[in-house]
């Protein structure tokens, strides 16, 4: 399974939660949306430990198979179909997980996070 990373489960993966590790381990790919990196590195700046986090992200984001996606391409018109369709469905969700959906689905990726909102995207696979 290829695999889009939310930043919960990111976080989890680099506290060695063992569910999490097993479930990347047997992922065929996993992509790191930049969205996510920017929220864990703000977390990391907020924190005690920025610069051994960091460390640790870095490390992660080097094993082979992981990759990050950017937003480009087509990706800002997903954003705005999924933005419309939520809206008008009444179940908007927050504006970085509207970025991560779209990357999700325009690479034809399933999303793994904790996030149960993410249920109301039309179109997207979800771990």
């Amino acid at each position: 399974m290829k695999l889009l990373l939310d930043t919960n489960r990111l976080s989890d993966a680099l506290a060695q939660d063992d569910d999490v590790l097993d479930r990347l381990e047997a992922a065929e790919e996993i992509h790191v949306p930049v969205i996510v990196l920017g929220e864990l590195r703000a977390g990391f700046l907020g924190g005690k430990r920025p610069a051994q986090n960091e460390t640790r992200l870095q490390w992660f984001l080097a094993q082979d198979g992981v990759t990050t996606l950017s937003v480009d391409g087509p990706v800002p018109h997903r954003y705005a179909e999924i933005h419309r369709a939520l809206r008008r469905a009444g179940t908007p969700i927050p504006t970085n997980d509207l970025w991560i959906a779209a990357l999700a689905i325009e690479h034809g990726l399933a999303l793994y996070s904790r996030d149960v909102h993410f249920a109301h995207v039309p179109g997207l696979a979800r771990v």
